[in-house]
């Protein structure tokens, strides 16, 4: 990857945490500001949520720390939510009946697991009696949204380059779409 340099060149060369961040602003060398759509609070009253309302302050393989949540994931804690996305296929052995999946914001890059934002992964555990099947257009998981810093933690709680989780969000589903 390019080292980004500061646009005049007697400004100091960024450091390797200055750059990531910039990359996740969309400020990385010529790339055009990736658009942020956050819901609006009636969206949020509603449950319809977008990936980037999931977004805190972390950087990737950080340890998670809870006191860093935001108002909003406070707030979506136990709602009945819709989330869109892609469903992970590395994580599926099957292609049917599927009753628990990784729901991912997009497929163009890894987003689950080690070097990825805890942010941009959410685990599917369809409730008994449902299921879906694996598609690879979009999809919109509907379910009751729970943040849960337990379940998806590394043993023994450090896992590769210090990240102490792979999740932290569930949503339990009821309907894919």
């Amino acid at each position: 990857m390019p080292t980004l340099r500061a646009e005049n060149p007697k400004e100091k060369q960024l450091s390797i945490i200055e750059q990531r961040r910039a990359i996740m602003r969309g400020d990385a060398a010529g790339r055009t500001k990736v658009e942020v759509r956050k819901s609006s609070q009636a969206e949020l009253e509603k449950g319809e949520i977008t990936f980037d309302d999931l977004k805190f302050d972390i950087e990737k393989d950080e340890p998670f720390d809870a006191e860093k949540l935001t108002d909003t994931l406070r707030f979506l804690n136990g709602r009945k939510v819709k989330l869109s996305g892609y469903i992970l296929p590395s994580t599926l052995f099957k292609e049917t009946d599927i009753s628990e999946f990784v729901l991912v914001r997009d497929n163009l890059e890894c987003c689950f697991g080690p070097g990825a934002a805890l942010f941009d992964c959410v685990m599917v555990e369809m409730v008994p009696g449902k299921t879906t099947d694996f598609v690879t257009r979009p999809v919109t998981v509907e379910g009751k949204f729970v943040f849960d810093p337990t379940k998806y933690q590394y043993p023994p709680g450090v896992g590769p380059d210090g990240a102490s989780h792979f999740a932290i969000f569930r949503i339990e589903g009821v309907q894919v779409r």
